[in-house]
């Protein structure tokens, strides 16, 4: 099972002060945080994409290439990128060059994201969202997958004899989650793939989003992926850990409640009905194994460490207690409790060994002179093969 962390770049005020940080010490202190999550043996750090105030985090292809080269073992992921206002041309090859870049530590999350001028700004419409990022994931996965695409769809232009480059890393595309809380055709789209759904329930009551989950399992079933219990499942959580349980309340109140999305919200109430875990090592270990009884054996785990403007210092104490003293005991306590045969997340290795076994992965050569995918010879020397 897979642990690590997750967030979306915001800048809430300070709660003393009323101040933000500002931009550029943001996206410094995320780059300390995943390189503390690496360093420690965190599996996962994951990066949302936001396009207005007070978000920060814009472009993850470019941050996830900067740590790609700044870490070491830690898969690279996004939470989540927009499927809806991202063009799934730019989606394949910002992810396939990032994928090389990080010689395969790279997965994403996609999703139709929840803010509403995001959509004209990027010349879509917000009505248009569901069928939008249907399409757009429907284009991207032939993308990955065929060295020349003829498409025609309903939102973008129409392409003829395209080759997105570069070709993912070994013919392998980087696996895919389906981010989503709302929509039941965006986990019907994840389980006809194949892929992985991802249920971000930080701020809904505990099991709010089991149905969804249920129907993806049953529906990955349905298009013969495997075992219901075996599709793969991934969950958000928000954590504050300490080592005394009053510590972490009283360290976490100050930003839980000057938070916009909580004001007005008891933190001991939000912490008792939702998934957020306020408390000692064992108070969040004894939370999340909560998870698995509700959800059922699931393969990603990611938390939110980072509320608002909470000092990197203290987001780096956090990071060392999830990874020293919590997945530890989570990854024991979930492996026992696991059920026969569940398959571990897919990583770029696991993919791999699926597509080629022991025999030798693709290694994409474009022809010389080639620059025609619509007449003449195919684009690779080794198309046929791939195809």
């Amino acid at each position: 099972m897979q642990f690590g962390i997750f967030g979306v770049g915001d800048i809430a005020p300070d709660p003393a002060t009323g101040i933000p940080r500002s931009e550029a010490q943001r996206i410094q202190d995320t780059i300390r945080v995943a390189r503390a999550a690496d360093e420690l043996g965190l599996d996962v750090f994951a990066v949302g994409e936001h396009h207005n105030p007070p978000f920060v985090a814009s472009s993850p292809p470019a941050l996830l290439g900067y740590l790609a080269a700044a870490t070491r073992q830690i898969l690279l992921s996004t939470s989540i990128t927009l499927v809806t206002t991202n063009d799934p041309v730019r989606i394949a090859e910002d992810y396939a060059f990032v994928q090389h870049l990080a010689q395969g530590r790279v997965d994403l999350m996609l999703g139709r994201g929840n803010t509403v001028p995001v959509y004209p700004w990027f010349g879509q419409d917000i009505r248009q969202g569901i069928p939008l990022a249907l399409e757009n994931y429907n284009l991207l996965h032939r993308l990955w997958r065929e060295d020349v695409v003829d498409w025609e769809g309903k939102f973008r232009t129409p392409l003829q004899g395209f080759t997105a480059t570069p070709r993912p890393l070994d013919g392998v595309p980087p696996f895919v989650w389906h981010g989503a809380i709302r929509t039941p055709e965006i986990a019907e789209q994840a389980a006809f793939y194949g892929n992985g759904y991802f249920a971000n329930h930080i701020l809904a009551p505990d099991f709010h989003f089991k149905p969804l989950v249920d129907f993806y399992r049953q529906r990955f079933e349905h298009y013969g992926h495997g075992r219901a219990q075996d599709a793969f499942v991934g969950l958000g959580g928000q954590a504050f850990i300490a080592q005394r349980s009053q510590d972490a309340y009283d360290r976490f109140r100050p930003y839980f409640e000057n938070y916009p999305m909580f004001r007005g919200s008891r933190l001991e109430e939000f912490a008792q009905g939702t998934p957020l875990s306020v408390g000692s090592p064992q108070e969040v270990i004894d939370k999340t194994l909560t998870f698995r009884e509700g959800f059922g054996d699931y393969q990603r785990q990611l938390w939110l460490l980072d509320l608002g403007s909470m000092p990197v210092e203290l987001v780096l104490d956090q990071v060392e207690l999830l990874a020293t003293e919590v997945v530890p005991v989570l990854r024991k306590e979930m492996a026992a409790r696991r059920a026969p045969g569940v398959p571990d997340a897919p990583t770029h290795g696991s993919l791999i060994a699926a597509a080629y076994g022991d025999g030798e992965t693709r290694k994409a050569r474009p022809r010389p002179n080639q620059g025609d995918n619509t007449s003449g010879a195919l684009p690779y020397l080794d198309t046929a093969r791939a195809a």
